[in-house]
Protein backbone atom coordinates (compact mmCIF):
# COMPACT_ATOMS: atom_id res chain seq x y z
CA UNK A 1 0.00 0.00 0.00
CA UNK A 2 2.84 2.19 0.99
CA UNK A 3 4.50 1.61 -2.52
CA UNK A 4 1.58 2.49 -4.22
CA UNK A 5 1.17 5.91 -2.24
CA UNK A 6 4.96 6.51 -3.17
CA UNK A 7 3.80 5.68 -7.04
CA UNK A 8 0.81 8.23 -7.08
CA UNK A 9 2.53 11.58 -5.28
CA UNK A 10 5.39 10.54 -8.15
CA UNK A 11 2.56 11.16 -10.64
CA UNK A 12 1.40 14.08 -8.84
CA UNK A 13 5.07 15.71 -8.78
CA UNK A 14 5.80 14.67 -12.24
CA UNK A 15 2.50 16.71 -13.30
CA UNK A 16 2.85 19.51 -11.24
CA UNK A 17 6.98 19.74 -12.26
CA UNK A 18 6.03 19.35 -16.40
CA UNK A 19 3.82 22.23 -15.97
CA UNK A 20 6.17 24.45 -13.75
CA UNK A 21 9.05 24.94 -17.01
CA UNK A 22 5.68 25.68 -19.62
CA UNK A 23 6.54 29.12 -19.33
CA UNK A 24 5.92 30.22 -23.32
CA UNK A 25 2.18 27.66 -23.55
CA UNK A 26 -0.46 29.62 -25.27
CA UNK A 27 -4.17 28.93 -24.76
CA UNK A 28 -5.81 26.30 -26.79
CA UNK A 29 -8.65 26.30 -28.61
CA UNK A 30 -9.16 22.31 -28.16
CA UNK A 31 -10.76 20.32 -31.77
CA UNK A 32 -9.65 17.13 -32.58
CA UNK A 33 -7.00 15.69 -30.17
CA UNK A 34 -5.58 12.30 -29.30
CA UNK A 35 -5.10 11.39 -25.80
CA UNK A 36 -2.70 8.72 -24.10
CA UNK A 37 -3.12 7.91 -20.73
CA UNK A 38 -1.36 5.59 -18.21
CA UNK A 39 -2.81 5.13 -14.81
CA UNK A 40 -2.60 3.05 -11.77
CA UNK A 41 -5.59 1.23 -10.52
CA UNK A 42 -6.44 0.18 -7.11
CA UNK A 43 -9.31 -2.60 -6.80
CA UNK A 44 -12.80 -0.61 -5.17
CA UNK A 45 -16.77 -2.16 -5.06
CA UNK A 46 -16.74 -6.15 -4.63
CA UNK A 47 -14.97 -6.94 -1.48
CA UNK A 48 -13.73 -9.90 -2.88
CA UNK A 49 -11.76 -7.99 -5.59
CA UNK A 50 -10.18 -5.86 -3.29
CA UNK A 51 -8.60 -7.88 -1.02
CA UNK A 52 -7.96 -11.16 -3.49
CA UNK A 53 -6.77 -8.57 -6.81
CA UNK A 54 -4.10 -6.16 -7.06
CA UNK A 55 -4.16 -3.45 -9.79
CA UNK A 56 -0.99 -3.15 -11.83
CA UNK A 57 -1.90 -0.80 -14.97
CA UNK A 58 -4.48 0.87 -16.59
CA UNK A 59 -4.09 2.18 -20.04
CA UNK A 60 -6.43 4.16 -22.23
CA UNK A 61 -6.08 5.54 -25.92
CA UNK A 62 -8.69 7.93 -27.56
CA UNK A 63 -9.36 10.47 -30.60
CA UNK A 64 -12.02 12.90 -29.57
CA UNK A 65 -13.93 15.85 -31.66
CA UNK A 66 -15.12 18.87 -29.95
CA UNK A 67 -17.27 21.79 -30.66
CA UNK A 68 -17.13 25.49 -30.51
CA UNK A 69 -19.39 25.15 -27.06
CA UNK A 70 -16.63 22.68 -25.77
CA UNK A 71 -18.64 19.79 -25.35
CA UNK A 72 -16.89 16.72 -27.86
CA UNK A 73 -17.49 13.36 -28.58
CA UNK A 74 -14.61 10.64 -29.17
CA UNK A 75 -13.66 6.79 -29.11
CA UNK A 76 -11.09 4.31 -28.07
CA UNK A 77 -9.56 1.37 -26.52
CA UNK A 78 -8.77 0.64 -22.84
CA UNK A 79 -6.63 -2.06 -20.56
CA UNK A 80 -6.43 -2.77 -17.82
CA UNK A 81 -4.63 -5.71 -15.96
CA UNK A 82 -5.31 -7.12 -11.84
CA UNK A 83 -2.38 -9.63 -10.35
CA UNK A 84 -3.66 -12.48 -8.01
CA UNK A 85 -2.20 -11.80 -4.89
CA UNK A 86 -1.04 -15.04 -4.26
CA UNK A 87 -0.35 -13.96 -0.25
CA UNK A 88 -4.46 -13.59 0.10
CA UNK A 89 -5.78 -16.92 -0.64
CA UNK A 90 -5.36 -20.56 0.63
CA UNK A 91 -3.65 -22.17 -1.08
CA UNK A 92 -1.79 -19.59 -3.13
CA UNK A 93 -3.14 -18.85 -6.69
CA UNK A 94 -1.11 -17.38 -9.54
CA UNK A 95 -2.28 -15.32 -12.41
CA UNK A 96 -4.54 -12.24 -13.30
CA UNK A 97 -7.23 -10.36 -15.55
CA UNK A 98 -6.47 -9.13 -18.47
CA UNK A 99 -9.65 -6.79 -19.73
CA UNK A 100 -9.79 -4.83 -22.87
CA UNK A 101 -12.26 -2.39 -23.71
CA UNK A 102 -14.06 -0.19 -26.54
CA UNK A 103 -15.78 2.54 -25.85
CA UNK A 104 -17.71 5.61 -26.96
CA UNK A 105 -16.92 8.88 -24.95
CA UNK A 106 -18.35 12.43 -24.45
CA UNK A 107 -18.17 15.06 -21.91
CA UNK A 108 -16.46 18.80 -21.84
CA UNK A 109 -13.47 20.04 -22.20
CA UNK A 110 -12.54 23.92 -21.49
CA UNK A 111 -8.98 25.87 -20.98
CA UNK A 112 -10.24 28.49 -18.09
CA UNK A 113 -6.77 30.26 -18.46
CA UNK A 114 -3.27 30.37 -20.69
CA UNK A 115 -2.37 27.05 -19.37
CA UNK A 116 -4.99 25.77 -17.36
CA UNK A 117 -8.05 23.18 -18.69
CA UNK A 118 -9.94 20.70 -17.59
CA UNK A 119 -11.84 17.27 -18.97
CA UNK A 120 -14.92 16.32 -17.74
CA UNK A 121 -16.23 13.56 -19.42
CA UNK A 122 -17.74 9.68 -19.47
CA UNK A 123 -16.78 6.65 -21.36
CA UNK A 124 -19.09 3.97 -22.23
CA UNK A 125 -18.52 0.52 -24.18
CA UNK A 126 -17.77 -2.89 -24.20
CA UNK A 127 -15.29 -4.83 -22.22
CA UNK A 128 -13.99 -8.51 -22.39
CA UNK A 129 -11.61 -9.79 -19.30
CA UNK A 130 -9.66 -12.90 -19.28
CA UNK A 131 -9.11 -14.79 -16.68
CA UNK A 132 -5.91 -17.01 -15.90
CA UNK A 133 -4.44 -18.85 -13.18
CA UNK A 134 -2.70 -21.86 -12.17
CA UNK A 135 -5.84 -23.07 -10.75
CA UNK A 136 -7.81 -22.90 -13.87
CA UNK A 137 -5.01 -24.23 -15.58
CA UNK A 138 -5.26 -27.56 -13.79
CA UNK A 139 -8.95 -27.79 -14.84
CA UNK A 140 -8.67 -26.72 -18.73
CA UNK A 141 -10.09 -23.37 -17.98
CA UNK A 142 -7.39 -21.00 -18.47
CA UNK A 143 -8.54 -18.48 -20.04
CA UNK A 144 -11.73 -18.04 -18.76
CA UNK A 145 -13.84 -15.25 -20.21
CA UNK A 146 -15.83 -12.69 -19.22
CA UNK A 147 -17.99 -9.93 -20.90
CA UNK A 148 -20.53 -7.44 -19.62
CA UNK A 149 -20.65 -3.28 -19.84
CA UNK A 150 -17.67 -1.05 -19.10
CA UNK A 151 -18.41 2.29 -17.63
CA UNK A 152 -15.98 5.02 -16.68
CA UNK A 153 -16.42 8.59 -15.49
CA UNK A 154 -13.60 10.66 -14.74
CA UNK A 155 -11.77 13.63 -14.74
CA UNK A 156 -8.60 15.32 -15.95
CA UNK A 157 -6.73 18.57 -15.12
CA UNK A 158 -4.61 19.78 -18.12
CA UNK A 159 -1.63 21.89 -18.23
CA UNK A 160 -0.46 22.94 -21.78
CA UNK A 161 3.08 23.08 -23.24
CA UNK A 162 1.86 25.04 -26.54
CA UNK A 163 -0.90 25.11 -29.14
CA UNK A 164 -0.76 20.91 -30.23
CA UNK A 165 0.46 19.64 -26.62
CA UNK A 166 -0.69 19.22 -23.12
CA UNK A 167 -0.32 17.05 -20.27
CA UNK A 168 -3.02 15.65 -17.84
CA UNK A 169 -3.74 14.07 -14.25
CA UNK A 170 -6.37 11.92 -14.87
CA UNK A 171 -8.59 10.87 -12.26
CA UNK A 172 -11.20 7.92 -13.21
CA UNK A 173 -13.38 5.32 -11.65
CA UNK A 174 -14.11 2.68 -14.34
CA UNK A 175 -17.09 -0.21 -13.74
CA UNK A 176 -17.31 -3.32 -15.54
CA UNK A 177 -20.33 -5.15 -15.94
CA UNK A 178 -18.44 -8.39 -14.61
CA UNK A 179 -19.00 -9.90 -11.32
CA UNK A 180 -15.64 -11.22 -9.20
CA UNK A 181 -15.65 -13.97 -7.04
CA UNK A 182 -13.11 -16.63 -5.68
CA UNK A 183 -14.44 -19.21 -8.23
CA UNK A 184 -13.30 -16.86 -11.28
CA UNK A 185 -9.81 -17.76 -10.51
CA UNK A 186 -10.35 -20.78 -9.66
CA UNK A 187 -10.31 -21.30 -5.82
CA UNK A 188 -13.05 -23.93 -4.74
CA UNK A 189 -16.04 -22.49 -1.89
CA UNK A 190 -16.19 -18.67 -0.61
CA UNK A 191 -13.11 -18.13 1.64
CA UNK A 192 -15.57 -16.57 4.02
CA UNK A 193 -17.17 -13.77 2.24
CA UNK A 194 -20.79 -13.03 2.22
CA UNK A 195 -22.04 -14.71 -0.96
CA UNK A 196 -24.21 -10.80 -1.76
CA UNK A 197 -20.52 -9.73 -2.27
CA UNK A 198 -20.31 -12.06 -5.62
CA UNK A 199 -23.27 -10.42 -7.19
CA UNK A 200 -21.49 -7.12 -7.11
CA UNK A 201 -19.79 -5.34 -10.33
CA UNK A 202 -15.97 -4.95 -10.70
CA UNK A 203 -14.85 -1.22 -10.06
CA UNK A 204 -11.50 0.50 -9.00
CA UNK A 205 -9.96 3.68 -9.04
CA UNK A 206 -7.58 4.87 -11.46
CA UNK A 207 -4.49 8.22 -11.12
CA UNK A 208 -2.19 8.59 -13.47
CA UNK A 209 -0.86 10.65 -16.49
CA UNK A 210 -1.69 11.21 -19.73
CA UNK A 211 -0.58 13.62 -23.20
CA UNK A 212 -2.75 14.78 -25.69
CA UNK A 213 -1.78 16.08 -28.95
CA UNK A 214 -3.74 18.31 -30.93
CA UNK A 215 -4.51 18.03 -34.45
CA UNK A 216 -5.39 21.30 -35.17
CA UNK A 217 -4.05 22.57 -32.37
CA UNK A 218 -4.65 27.05 -32.32
CA UNK A 219 -4.68 29.79 -29.81
CA UNK A 220 -8.34 30.54 -28.52
CA UNK A 221 -9.79 33.63 -30.09
CA UNK A 222 -9.13 35.55 -27.11
CA UNK A 223 -5.93 35.79 -26.84
CA UNK A 224 -5.35 35.94 -30.97
CA UNK A 225 -3.96 38.99 -31.94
Amino acid sequence: MAQRKHTLFGFLFLFLFTGSIQLNAQEIDPDDSFTIDLCLPNAMGNLPFQNIMQGLVHASTHYQYAFKSGYYVGAGIHYSYFAINEFRVTPKVYGGIHSCAAFLKTGHEKFWSERFGTDIGLRAGWVRSFVVSDALSTKDQSPTIKEGFYIEPNLSLILSSDVNQSFRLTIGYPFYGVAFSPQLIGIEGNMGYDMSEFTKNSSFLSIGFGYTYYLNGKKSSAVED
